[in-house]
C-alpha cells in the first residue's frame, strides 16, 4: 500500500510539473493553437517518464526541449507571369540538433504560420529520434501556393526563397525536404539555386531527383512505410491487411503509396480525396488513375469519376470518414479528424488507425480511438518513413553511393519494424500496453534527453 501510495505522489508531482511547463509555453506562444496541441499531446505522455527519473527535471530537460533553438523568418519576394510583385512569408524552425543536424520538411500552403512550422518541427524531434537516424528536429515552408501557378512562377518564388533559406542549411547542419506543396519540382529549383549560390553539395536537400543525387524508394517511403507500420499493428493481433476495406484520406504522395502498398498487401481502398472533396470507388479505387490525375496532370480528384462512372464523388472532405471501413489512414492535414468523425468511425467499426499526415487527429479524436478499442497508430511513429528514408539519401550522399530500391525498401521496412517495437516496449515499461502515443513519445524523448543531458546546457 504504502508503495502505491509513493507512486501515485510521484505521478501528481511530475503532473503538476508538466502543467506548469505547459502553461509557460501557452504564455510564450499565444494564439499558437496547432503548437499548444502538439506539445500538450507529448508531454501528457510523458509524465510517468518525470515521475520515475527525477534527472530529467533536474537538467531542465522539458523547458529546453519545448523551445526552439532557433525561428527563423524572412521575406520572400517574386515576380509573377504578370510583372507584377508579389510577396510571400518564408520560416525555418531548428528545434533541436541533440542528436544531429536539423532534418524536416518544407511546407508550401497558404495555411503556414509560426504555428503550424513549430508544431511541425516539434514534433519532427521525436519522430526523427525514433527512427534510429542521427538526425535532429527541424521544419519549415511558405504561405505561398503552388497550385494554379505556372512553372516559371514557382521557379521564381523557390529561387528567392532559397537565395535566403541557403545562409542557414547545409548536408551537416540542416537538411531540409519536401512536405505538402513541395514535391519534386519544388525540390529540383531549389537544389538548383543553392548549387549556383554555393556549389554542388548534394546533401543539402533530400527528395532529389534520381539524377541528382537522389534515392531509390524515397518517392513511396512515408506511404510505403505507414502501411508496413500498420502491417505490424495489424500482426500483432494476428491480423493482416488481406480482405480488409481501408478509406485513405488525401491524393498526394503519402496518400497515393499508402494506397498501392496496401493493395499490394491484399486491402480494398475504397475512397481518397483532395482539399474539394473525395471520390467513394464500391469496387476498389483504381490507382493508375489517381496517379495519372494528381502526378502527371495535377487536376483535381473529381475528375476520376469522368473515367469510373460507378464511383461517386461528394464536395468537402470532412464525410470521408463516414464510408464503413476497418482501416483509416488520414493522410491529407492536421486535425482533419475531430471528435465526431472519430466517433463515426468507431460506429462504423473501424479496428485500425494510423496517421500518414502530421496530427490528423485532434486530441479529442485521439481519446475517442483509445476509449473504445481501436489500435491507433500516431503520426509521428506511423508516417517516420519519409524522414528515414532522407536519412539514408544523406547517408548515400555522404559516401557517394547509390543503392538499389530493394536494399532501401529493406531498410525501410526494418526501421518501421524497429519504430513499432520500441514504442510497445516503452508503453509497456511505464505500464500503458498498447497505447501507441505514449509509447512513441516515451521512446522518442528519451534519445534526445540523455543526449541533451550528455552535452551539458547548451
Amino acid at each position: 500500500m504504502a508503495l502505491t501510495q509513493q507512486r501515485e505522489a510521484g505521478l501528481e508531482a511530475a503532473r503538476k510539473y508538466v502543467d506548469q511547463v505547459y502553461e509557460t509555453v501557452q504564455q510564450r506562444n499565444p494564439g499558437e493553437s496547432e503548437f499548444h496541441q502538439a506539445v500538450k499531446e507529448i508531454l501528457d505522455s510523458l509524465v510517468p517518464v518525470f515521475a520515475k527519473h527525477s534527472k530529467y527535471q533536474e537538467h531542465g530537460i522539458l523547458e529546453r526541449i519545448v523551445e526552439p533553438e532557433r525561428m527563423i523568418t524572412f521575406r520572400v519576394p517574386w515576380v509573377d507571369d504578370q510583372g507584377k510583385v508579389q510577396v510571400n512569408r518564408g520560416f525555418r524552425v531548428q528545434f533541436n540538433s541533440a542528436i544531429g543536424p536539423y532534418k524536416g520538411g518544407l511546407r508550401f500552403h497558404p495555411s503556414v504560420n509560426a504555428s503550424i512550422i513549430k508544431f511541425l518541427g516539434f514534433e519532427q524531434i521525436f519522430k526523427n529520434s525514433l527512427t534510429g537516424q542521427p538526425i535532429g528536429g527541424g521544419k519549415g515552408g511558405s504561405d505561398f501556393d503552388p497550385k494554379g501557378k505556372s512553372d516559371l512562377e514557382v521557379m521564381r518564388f523557390t529561387q528567392s526563397f532559397m537565395t535566403e533559406l541557403s545562409k542557414y542549411i547545409g548536408p551537416d547542419t540542416d537538411v531540409p525536404a519536401g512536405d505538402i506543396g513541395v514535391g519534386a519540382r519544388e525540390i529540383g529549383y531549389m537544389f538548383g539555386q543553392y548549387k549556383r549560390l554555393y556549389g554542388n553539395e548534394t546533401g543539402v536537400l533530400t527528395g532529389k531527383g534520381l539524377n541528382y543525387g537522389g534515392s531509390l524508394t524515397r518517392t513511396e517511403a512515408t506511404g510505403y512505410g505507414l502501411v508496413y507500420f500498420t502491417n505490424e499493428m495489424l500482426a500483432s493481433r494476428g491480423d493482416s491487411f488481406v480482405g480488409k476495406t481501408v478509406v485513405v484520406s488525401g491524393s498526394g504522395n503519402v496518400s497515393i503509396y499508402a494506397i498501392e502498398k496496401a493493395q499490394q498487401l491484399g486491402a480494398k481502398v475504397v475512397a481518397c480525396s483532395d482539399s474539394n472533396g473525395y471520390v467513394y470507388d464500391k469496387n476498389g479505387i483504381n490507382l493508375a488513375t489517381v496517379k495519372r490525375l494528381k502526378e502527371v496532370e495535377r487536376k483535381r480528384i473529381k475528375e476520376y469519376v469522368n473515367e469510373h462512372p460507378t464511383a461517386e464523388y461528394v464536395e468537402g472532405c470532412q464525410n470521408i470518414w463516414s464510408i464503413p471501413c476497418d482501416i483509416a489512414l488520414p493522410c491529407a492535414t492536421q486535425n482533419e479528424i475531430n471528435e465526431a468523425s472519430a466517433k463515426l468511425l468507431v460506429a462504423n467499426g473501424v479496428k485500425y488507425v494510423a496517421e500518414g499526415a502530421n496530427m490528423p487527429s485532434t486530441l479529442e479524436a485521439i481519446e475517442v480511438y483509445l476509449n473504445n478499442g481501436v489500435y491507433f497508430g500516431p503520426a509521428k511513429a506511423a508516417n517516420a518513413g519519409g524522414v528515414a528514408v532522407s536519412a539514408l539519401e544523406m547517408a548515400q550522399n555522404s559516401a557517394r553511393l547509390a543503392w538499389s530500391f530493394e536494399e532501401v525498401d529493406a531498410k525501410l521496412k526494418d526501421i518501421m519494424r524497429n519504430i513499432y517495437r520500441s514504442s510497445v516496449n516503452a508503453a509497456r515499461e511505464y505500464g500503458y500496453d498498447d497505447n501507441l502515443v505514449v509509447g512513441s513519445n516515451i521512446a522518442g524523448f528519451l534519445k534526445v534527453a540523455d543526449a541533451m543531458i550528455a552535452h551539458g546546457v547548451v
